[in-house]
């Protein structure tokens, strides 16, 4: 997310290029009134017992549970998520709703300290609205595990969800109204980059999170820290994987595959560059494109594909590029690598070897199905 782009506030099927819904976008008015009513909401919600808000998590990670197949096949309608895998989300938010259920009051404690002075303790007190700017790629993970805590901490939420998964942004907030949590605790607003701006300088807006690339994060903490306001950041990576001698192969190729196609290879903690000692890398290499030729990928609601379709044309065509400038560079192009023809944003598991620093894919963020060898 850059805040000097734009997005229409539309959802399209990654897997099919239809559109699935439009929404009207929050005009500037809307997001102050918003706050406004997330501010009357805080009076009350700060005010709640532990035992409360308690109780409202655990019926989330009912109504989670309950909701699982519906919620799950939305995630992979609107972000092309392999369906499995968007079970297996919503049953994570529910467990981290249930954890900070049962902990979160302890977590919360005064603590006491000892001093010169006749009693010391740390308290925590809830501090207002926090703003959270969420990426598409794990569309409820990310948001209910900032969501849970804040709530659980008596503070309020704003969320300004990425425009793809506008669907999945709107059935979050309708699963915790269900769960009773009172009007204005939390709010989905969906923002311009200008308006975002505005409303980080917001005097309620105690905080703010965010989830997305490098580039998103300076611009969000600029105006934060210039603010001064507290900010919690998860940014892209691209995370190295060290192969020994030693290494245990079929051990090594299975954690390799699996780490690298989750969610069709669009995760930020996953590991994208392989570090290979010389004496077992034609091993390797073999045992990789023979596991990456049998991926199969496809719509992940007409079939039980290994990946779905990546989230966004503009987003496989990067990746594309990425991958085409790496072997421009000299790098050697081992299996996939090509735009399929059809609908749908697809891309093949793809290896690249030979990769060295100044390339793309050493230097940059591969979004997407793609495994660099070192």
């Amino acid at each position: 997310m850059e805040l000097t782009s734009s997005f229409p506030f539309k959802s399209l099927n990654p897997s099919n290029e239809q559109v699935i819904d439009n929404y009207k976008e929050t005009a500037h008015n809307e997001a102050i009134n918003s706050v406004e009513t997330a501010r009357q909401a805080f009076k009350v919600w700060s005010q709640t017992s532990f035992a409360e808000r308690s109780s409202l998590l655990r019926k989330t990670a009912q109504i989670l549970r309950l909701k699982k197949e519906e919620l799950g096949r939305l995630m992979s309608l609107e972000m092309g998520k392999p369906l499995v895998q968007a079970y297996a989300e919503a049953e994570k938010c529910a467990c981290v709703c249930e954890y900070y259920e049962k902990n979160g009051e302890n977590f919360l404690s005064d603590e006491l300290i000892q001093t010169d002075a006749t009693i010391s303790y740390v308290t925590f007190k809830p501090s207002g609205a926090v703003l959270a700017i969420m990426p598409w790629n794990f569309p409820f993970w990310q948001v209910i595990r900032f969501a849970a805590p804040t709530l659980m901490a008596g503070n309020v939420c704003l969320l300004k969800h990425a425009p793809n998964v506008t669907g999945c942004a709107l059935a979050i907030e309708n699963l915790l109204a269900e769960a009773g949590f009172p009007n204005g605790t939390f709010q989905v607003l969906k923002l311009q980059p200008d308006i975002i701006a505005k409303l980080i300088e917001h005097p309620f807006i105690s905080g703010v999170t965010l989830t997305g690339s490098t580039r998103a994060g300076s611009a969000v903490a600029e105006i934060a820290g210039r603010n001064l306001k507290k900010t919690v950041m998860e940014l892209g990576g691209s995370d190295p994987y060290i192969v020994l001698e030693d290494a245990d192969m079929e051990e090594t190729v299975a954690s390799c595959v699996t780490g690298r196609m989750i969610n069709s290879g669009q995760s930020c903690i996953a590991a994208k560059r392989y570090i290979v000692i010389e004496s077992v890398r034609k091993q390797l290499e073999e045992m990789l494109v023979e596991k990456f030729n049998k991926i199969t990928y496809g719509n992940p609601l007409e079939g039980n594909f290994d990946i779905g379709p990546m989230a966004r044309k503009d987003l496989r065509d990067q990746l594309h590029a990425q991958v085409a400038g790496s072997i421009s560079y000299g790098a050697k192009l081992l299996c996939g690598g090509r735009i399929p023809d059809g609908k749908g944003y697809f891309y093949p598991a793809t290896i690249l070897t030979d990769v060295k620093k100044g390339m793309p894919a050493f230097s940059e963020e591969t979004f997407g199905p793609v495994a660099s060898i070192i």
